[in-house]
């Protein structure tokens, strides 16, 4: 098969950059390794800046209309059992001013289905990129491969890298990523969310409680729950069973103490390795690495997905002309890098920071003095809980649908 670009990863960055592609008239292929999107605890969390680059896309009306809650306030909770809010999303400008929380796989077809109706978009299901393909330096395409085993290429202008953190395609490019310590992975599970619970206003509140940590995310009618605790200790915890589990979270949340047999066994329990790391360099001729394949996020914040799909925006505004034209250099290629690894460093160091000030001290069962700090301030100063609201919503440099992608609502 020969294309214009070739996009690995079905994810929203990929999703997102075939759609925008197709709508600027270049021929684009994009491989998802699975045959579906039907995949549990990948990160459902769409942030203001994608609700924003939805509605430019003409396709907020439609996202609208999925199964979803809102997360509206980052709050914490206070020794005499009230909440202090530390993001208060409701200083944002309507419509944008919350989180939604949407299966990714609903917001993955949706994408999929736009693109589908652009006659240069092709889909590959159930194919992953296993290998790049060279001319000298120059990458030229993709060797793939599909579930039952059978192999074929794909010859492209450009190959994009949108193959997550363990991306195939940067190991095969030999780029190494620089890795920064992370102090903890997250156990994800769901619980039950009884109906009075969903028509409560949606906060996103952690527990801190010894050396565990707990967030529950409130979804339509369950809760994403995701439990904290030191690296390396997915073989302890499942080696302890499911009971003691049960009985962690109940002491970290007893108001989900009467649903905990949700919680089967240790199977239900999805292991995150937490890991942060940025590359020096996104790029080799003719081929390009934007989300977590050039830089993976840590899950404080939530907004990995989110920066991921800012590159994708950024990479088919600045590519979309020379992939028409046929003549993509590299200097192409660095300025999708130089106009994303700013915003990107910004999140990573206030995430390093995070992990430092608040999750480092906590895990090892100590109050953060910084949260002592955070929480007078906002005490004293209602106003500055904007700050963290709009960093979460839409983080450092927010992109814009370009003018060709948009449609009316």
């Amino acid at each position: 098969m020969r294309t214009t670009c070739v996009v690995a990863g079905g994810g929203p960055a990929g999703m997102v950059l075939g759609l925008l592609l197709a709508r600027a008239g270049v021929r684009v292929v994009v491989l998802e390794k699975h045959d579906d999107f039907l995949r549990d605890f990948r990160g459902d969390t769409v942030h203001a800046s994608t609700l924003r680059l939805l509605d430019e896309l003409g396709l907020g009306e439609r996202f609208a209309a999925l199964p979803q809650s809102r997360l509206q306030n980052l709050e914490l909770p206070q020794p005499d059992g009230s909440r202090l809010t530390l993001g208060d999303f409701s200083r944002l400008r309507p419509p944008y001013d919350h989180v939604a929380m949407v299966p990714q796989w609903d917001l993955l077809d949706l994408l999929a289905d736009a693109a589908r109706q652009e006659p240069t978009f092709t889909l590959a299901m159930g194919t992953a990129a296993v290998d790049l393909l060279r001319d000298g330096r120059r990458v030229v395409g993709v060797r793939t491969r599909t579930a039952d085993g059978v192999e074929d290429q794909v010859r492209a202008d450009l190959v994009v890298a949108c193959d997550g953190r363990g991306s195939v395609l940067r190991r095969a490019a030999g780029l190494v990523p620089r890795s920064y310590p992370v102090p903890f992975d997250t156990w994800w599970f769901r619980l039950p969310r009884t109906p009075a619970e969903q028509r409560e206003q949606a906060s996103l509140v952690p527990t801190l409680v010894g050396q565990e940590i707990l967030l529950s995310f409130p979804r339509t009618d369950y809760f994403q729950v995701a439990y904290f605790n030191r690296k390396g200790m997915d073989g302890q915890l499942r080696a302890e069973g499911v009971e003691r589990l049960r009985a962690r979270v109940a002491r970290l949340r007893p108001g989900f103490a009467d649903r905990l047999d949700a919680l089967a066994s240790t199977d239900d329990l999805h292991h995150l390795d937490v890991r942060l790391d940025r590359l020096r360099r996104w790029h080799r001729p003719g081929l390009l690495l934007i989300g977590d394949a050039a830089h993976a996020m840590s899950p404080a914040g939530g907004v990995g997905i989110n920066l991921a799909v800012q590159d994708a925006v950024a990479t088919a505004t600045l590519l979309a002309g020379p992939l028409r034209e046929r003549r993509v250099q590299e200097h192409h290629l660095a300025a999708v890098q130089r106009r994303r690894s700013g915003p990107t460093a910004v999140v990573q160091l206030a995430q390093r920071g995070l992990h430092r000030l608040l999750f480092r001290p906590a895990l090892a069962g100590r109050t953060p003095p910084a949260l002592r700090v955070v929480s007078a301030l906002a005490r004293r100063v209602p106003a500055v809980t904007a700050l963290p609201a709009r960093m979460i919503a839409f983080g450092p440099r927010p992109e814009h649908a370009p003018a060709f992608a948009r449609r009316g609502g």
